[in-house]
């Protein structure tokens, strides 16, 4: 349980420390290098190069594919997911960063072959009824919650279900490889990214990136330990709404957003679904 415990509160400060570093240095590239930079270099002490050595060179390659992708995704959901804290605030960014969890049901469902239960389709149906009125506009401003939330929505499960994509195709002793692999390709095209668009080096920039960069690996490191230790039907749906709601309290407490009725109804209803969804 304590390392469940430490999951939710470094997933937590993940979004709340990136919410600082927009008021502070907005969109810079740099904190998402640092950050990936810093995983990079926490992965390595768990990258297992002993086995990667031993494997067949097939299985290596498909590793480094794998965390490929992963990378990509990791790199472009945090990037959009600094667009909608911008936008949109840590409360409602992070709940879609959530609902991402639709994406790697309906891969299990379509791909995999998996049977969702009765009560993981009600989850379903309540987590696109609250994206809908979420997405609703409301009189008197310029518009709803739009096409950024989704794209953080597709592309956060997107990112989730590379874990499962793993299970069902990566070796098991890799694991520690395609992890560090994937922040490693994050951080080189990430990098890639700021020199073509030549941003200014920003010290303070860097600094928030390590603060994001440490929860970031760790929480990742610490849900998987209590993955080990605890059964999935806890685990997950604890994490989800227990993340959540440490993040919304914070953005309620400490930023001062004040979302409306309709919005509360929705992180209700989103709350409900993610419940839904994992038992």
């Amino acid at each position: 349980m304590i390392d469940l415990i430490l999951a939710i509160l470094t997933s937590a400060m993940i979004s709340v420390t990136m919410r600082v570093s927009t008021d502070r240095v907005g969109g810079s590239r740099y904190v998402l290098a640092a950050n990936y930079l810093v995983c990079s270099l926490l992965g390595l002490l768990y990258a297992g190069f002993g086995a990667a050595a031993a494997a067949q060179p097939a299985e290596v390659w498909k590793t480094a594919g794998l965390g490929l992708v992963y990378g990509i995704l990791l790199l472009t959901a945090f990037i959009v997911l600094q667009s909608n804290i911008r936008r949109y605030g840590v409360v409602l960014s992070s709940m879609f960063m959530k609902l991402g969890l639709l994406v790697p049901i309906l891969l299990s469902v379509l791909v995999f072959g998996e049977q969702p239960t009765v009560l993981q389709l009600a989850g379903f149906a309540l987590a696109i009824g609250a994206i809908l009125l979420i997405n609703l506009k409301k009189e008197g401003t310029e518009g709803g919650f739009g096409f950024l939330l989704i794209l953080l929505l597709l592309l956060g499960g997107g990112a989730d279900a590379m874990g499962k994509i793993y299970e069902v195709y990566g070796a098991a002793d890799l694991s520690g490889l395609f992890l560090f692999l994937s922040f490693a390709f994050a951080f080189a095209l990430c990098m890639a990214t700021v020199v073509k668009q030549r941003e200014k080096l920003s010290l303070q920039a860097v600094m928030f990136g390590v603060l994001i960069g440490i929860p970031n690996f760790f929480s990742t490191k610490f849900l998987l330990s209590a993955l080990t230790k605890l059964p999935a039907v806890v685990v997950y749906p604890t994490f989800s709404v227990g993340s959540m709601l440490l993040v919304t309290l914070s953005g309620v407490l400490f930023f001062r957003e004040k979302p409306g009725r309709r919005q509360w109804i929705a992180m209700a209803a989103v709350i409900a679904a993610l419940i839904l969804l994992n038992i």
